[in-house]
């Protein structure tokens, strides 16, 4: 029993069917253009998810545990669903217990000790002034199940509600309609990747307060070059993102997160 168990933990810490995972690349690299994730940073307080609900994988998610709010969230756009949302938001157990399996649940459903030591939770945003923002969207969702998979909190920040359903949604739906006229019209791969930068404040002295949002995508061709890309950025108040080319965000996103270079897409 005992090198059971010995064998069994080795297996979870090395992401081998584990959400939490060792590399992005081994396990949900699909999500990433040319298959090579964007930027990491080193210690242990970052978390790379490859995001599970009921067996299937549909986004991947690089968290930051002290934050307690993603870097980033990347993911591919299929076309407009239609999808409806979700009521209810999900915690990833892995976070707290990577003893845990790696479907996302519910927070009724988990009872393990320290639960919230290492991530979000519903509680930190009751009553808080905040939107659950989404950093992979409802309206970019390639199904009604991936919708679904949006709605955990490891794929939100704190967001400013007018900004959430003001301006940021708007841009949501102008990049979803720009995308299908441009790349996937001309049968294009389309990657995307959205994250935020930490700003000064805090949910309840637990949860970072994004400074800003940002997005970009990049459409590739058989070939895996890119050839239509673009980039957004936009301070977490109700006011229009500002439209860049990646290359300008990559530099802006470097002096944020003090990391030179910091690549979006590494194509």
């Amino acid at each position: 029993m005992t090198l059971f168990l010995h064998v069994l933990m080795l297996f979870l810490l090395s992401g081998g069917s584990a959400e939490v995972v060792q590399t992005f690349e081994q396990e949900c690299g699909q999500f990433f253009a040319g298959g090579k994730s964007p930027t990491t940073f080193t210690g242990s307080r970052y978390m790379q998810i490859c995001q599970n609900l009921n067996g299937v994988v549909y986004y991947a998610t690089y968290y930051d545990t002290d934050n307690k709010i993603p870097v980033y969230s990347a993911y591919r756009f299929a076309g407009r669903k239609d999808c409806t949302r979700l009521d209810k938001w999900y915690i990833e157990p892995q976070l707290d217990d990577n003893n845990q399996q790696p479907n996302m649940k519910l927070e009724r459903d988990v009872v393990i000790p320290g639960l919230g030591v290492r991530q979000a939770l519903n509680g930190d945003y009751e009553k808080s002034g905040y939107d659950r923002g989404h950093l992979a969207p409802v309206y970019q969702a390639q199904s009604q199940s991936c919708s679904d998979a949006t709605f955990t909190l490891a794929n939100a920040a704190p967001q400013n509600p007018s900004f959430n359903r003001g301006q940021w949604k708007k841009l949501e739906k102008e990049m979803a309609e720009e995308l299908e006229n441009t790349c996937l019209k001309t049968k294009l791969s389309v990657f995307i990747v959205t994250g935020v930068v930490p700003g000064t404040q805090t949910l309840k002295n637990r949860v970072n307060v994004p400074s800003h949002f940002w997005t970009a995508y990049c459409c590739l061709d058989q070939n895996n070059r890119c050839q239509i890309s673009k980039g957004f950025i936009g301070v977490n108040k109700n006011i229009p993102p500002q439209s860049k080319s990646v290359n300008a965000l990559e530099t802006e996103l470097a002096k944020y997160y003090n990391v030179n270079p910091f690549k979006l897409f590494n194509v």
